[in-house]
């Protein structure tokens, strides 16, 4: 097995060459658990953990390694190893953190593809949908929906189901497939390429981790039944994890999220709602918010029913909650920014008194 095989790029070859970095081993992260780290090599696969620098200049969780990151590393011990470098990202797939005002949680990094997981039978939900594309289109990614379980339904809620995805989402493929059938394995084998990493999103008991094991011919991950009690999904997967596909794919599983918080900053909700923004540079005030100005053309538009309804809501509270994480991201870095100099003061002070008491 080469490092092609598992994603190498030429890019990456050209900066490590760049970089004096061809007589660093040289690795990728593809397992995580709780900064402790899985790195698959061309030899081996070592348990790694980060250097002291990376770890204490860290900004923020961005800067820590995740599942998909290529990185430069030392061996120390047999099968064991030390990361000191994390090598450029081609892209970075997070959302925001819960529970963390202003941070993000990392899903993983350097994937070409999403798979966006939903079951037909009870777990679809195409507001939902819209978020995980916004998230995919923010990061670079081009997302696939995958639809699961449509062995549980019958022809016309799938279609129903389908429909609904034409009408207020373009340009993105789906595929309807059965888990225990294997009706549409064929047309999602054909979408996944050989050296491409691919990452799978969507909530507990969606039948990702069942997704896996078919598309790996191996039971990679446990999975679970719906819980009757809460008629949500058990979590089964409780970490990230890259598997190497026997036909040439890179797959990223990822433990169900019931929340999604978005954490856009590159035109991810622009490229999701391409209608509304299209539609948007015709009202009256460039500064429009889409919901309540005179002359807006956006909600002339949903009057009109041109643009649905239930999308431009979705819109309005997906761009909420960017607006809110933008601004205590901002605020946070500031009170950063402060207390950095309150130490840079402090330290400052304390230099004059010791040269003072010489």
């Amino acid at each position: 097995m080469s490092l092609e095989d598992f994603g190498y790029s030429n890019k990456i070859e050209i900066f490590r060459k760049e970089n004096k970095l061809e007589r660093s081993d040289i690795g990728r992260v593809i397992a995580e658990h709780k900064e402790r780290y899985i790195v698959k090599t061309i030899n081996s696969e070592l348990e790694a953990e980060v250097t002291g620098n990376i770890r204490f200049t860290a900004k923020d969780r961005e800067d820590f390694p995740a599942v998909g990151d290529w990185v430069t590393l030392i061996t120390y011990e047999e099968g064991l190893a030390i990361i000191n470098k994390i090598l450029p990202r081609s892209s970075i797939i997070k959302r925001k953190a819960i529970g963390k005002p202003g941070d993000v949680q990392v899903i993983a990094a350097n994937v070409d593809y999403a798979f966006l997981v939903q079951s037909v039978d009870r777990d679809f939900n195409i507001n939902r949908l819209e978020r995980y594309l916004t998230i995919c289109y923010s990061s670079g990614i081009t997302p696939i929906i995958i639809l699961s379980k449509i062995d549980l339904v019958n022809e016309q809620s799938l279609s129903d189901i389908s429909g609904s995805i034409g009408q207020r989402i373009s340009n993105v493929r789906f595929i309807a497939l059965s888990n225990r059938t294997k009706q549409g394995y064929e047309a999602l084998s054909e979408s996944i390429e050989k050296g491409k990493t691919y990452c799978m999103l969507g909530s507990s008991g969606a039948g990702k981790s069942t997704l896996l094991n078919n598309l790996s011919g191996r039971e990679v991950m446990r999975t679970g039944a719906i819980s009757d009690s809460t008629n949500k999904g058990k979590h089964i997967t409780s970490h990230r994890e890259m598997i190497i596909l026997s036909k040439g794919g890179i797959l990223i599983d990822n433990p169900g999220m019931r929340e999604v918080g978005i954490a856009d900053s590159a035109g991810g909700l622009e490229i999701t709602f391409n209608i509304i923004d299209e539609i948007s540079v015709s009202c009256r005030y460039k500064d429009c918010t889409h919901t309540h100005e005179a002359g807006c053309a956006v909600i002339d538009a949903v009057e009109r029913g041109v643009i649905k309804r239930a999308s431009y809501d979705n819109y309005i509270k997906l761009k909420r909650e960017k607006d809110h994480f933008e601004s205590t991201l901002a605020e946070r870095k500031k009170k950063e920014k402060e207390f950095g100099k309150i130490v840079k003061n402090y330290k400052k002070t304390m230099k004059r008194n010791r040269s003072a008491d010489k």
